[in-house]
């Protein structure tokens, strides 16, 4: 069974730092893009990062590129977001997600749409206040 779980959300001011982990479990990590998303209020589910399991290719959306960063602990299978330099804007739900390599390669980007990837965590709320 496919399993995400993501945990390290909370209350921040502007400017704050998060760590946010994301635990997965049921695949081979291997042959999967897994990839970080995120869903303001009322908005629409936002693809923010990705990591390539097999080489570790990362890729960033503009808004967060340089504050944000993904990494991987191959051993332990899981998938790490560093939110720093946070904004309110940044305020929203942060999902992990993930879905096997081979459908991404040929999308515009790996996290152009919440619809290319398979499977959800449940997500953990972010919040930064002004």
């Amino acid at each position: 069974e496919v399993q995400l779980v993501e945990s390290g959300g909370g209350l921040v001011q502007t400017g704050g730092s998060l760590t946010l982990s994301c635990a997965v479990s049921g695949f081979s990590f291997a042959d999967y893009g897994i990839a970080w998303f995120r869903q303001g209020s009322g908005g629409k589910r936002e693809g923010i990062s990705c990591i390539r399991g097999r080489d570790g290719s990362v890729f960033y959306a503009n808004a967060v590129e340089g504050r944000f960063t993904i990494s991987s602990n191959n051993d332990k299978n899981i998938v790490y977001l560093q939110l720093t330099n946070l904004k309110p804007e940044d305020t929203a739900v942060y999902y992990c997600a993930a879905t096997p390599w081979g459908p991404l390669s040929t999308a515009p980007t790996p996290i152009s749409s919440a619809w290319e990837y398979k499977y959800w965590g449940e997500g953990t709320q972010v919040t930064v206040s002004s």
